[in-house]
């Protein structure tokens, strides 16, 4: 897309960013779809569809959408009880540490699908830093793609949406960010209408705005 807004010569400019936290600064994509093709095979249901339904979305969401018959609440839960004590091959997306590290602390958020208990569990089994403020999908009411969970991190930031920055690799969540009126990096190239990198490795450097206060992120 053409750079505008916050975009400027391969140079982002904002005052707070929002990460999503599966496939953004956690990889943990292998895991959470293990566990849902076993609740998917348990249900009868197809693991494949299941999964290629999950993308971004809460686990209650997801449960309405594939299985309408079923208590998505409880199933949720139950989904969410195995992500809280299965960590298995969690680890830290390349450059997350390195970024999240340059950020200053009272400048970024987390805002997840998952439950609060496997955010922090996946952050501390990948020794990536608890953010100060973390959005989780028991805190808001819509999950993504509508935008409350990114609205909510920026008012606990004290940052105005329009100055925020959203980072994505799903386009629900790309979604939720222009409903919130956020800018959107999409990381991977999954994420269609956004400024795109392949890894937040391309992120390559952050520095202070002395003008405003604000942040400056360098595209690769």
């Amino acid at each position: 897309m053409a750079r505008n807004g916050p975009f400027h010569a391969g140079t982002l400019h904002c005052q707070a960013v929002l990460f999503d936290l599966d496939g953004v600064l956690v990889d943990s994509m292998p895991l959470i779809h293990r566990v849902l093709r076993d609740w998917a095979a348990g249900h009868g249901l197809d693991p494949d569809h299941v999964v290629a339904r999950s993308h971004g979305m809460r686990d209650v969401d997801l449960v309405r959408a594939v299985a309408p018959e079923l208590d998505a609440a409880a199933e949720a839960r139950r989904i969410a009880r195995r992500e809280e004590h299965d960590f298995t091959g969690i680890r830290p997306v390349a450059g997350a540490a390195e970024l999240l590290a340059a950020l200053p602390a009272h400048r970024w958020a987390i805002v997840t699908s998952g439950t609060r208990a496997v955010a922090r569990g996946r952050l501390r089994a990948s020794g990536l830093p608890r953010p100060r403020h973390l959005v989780a999908a028991d805190d808001v009411a819509r999950g993504k793609p509508a935008p409350d969970g990114y609205l909510r991190a920026a008012g606990l930031l004290g940052v105005e949406p329009g100055r925020c920055v959203v980072v994505e690799d799903a386009p629900g969540g790309a979604r939720a960010a222009a409903a919130a009126g956020m800018a959107c990096v999409g990381v991977g190239g999954a994420v269609p209408r956004t400024e795109v990198v392949r890894s937040l490795a391309d992120l390559c450097g952050l520095v202070a705005v002395p003008e405003d206060g604000g942040l400056r992120l360098r595209f690769r």
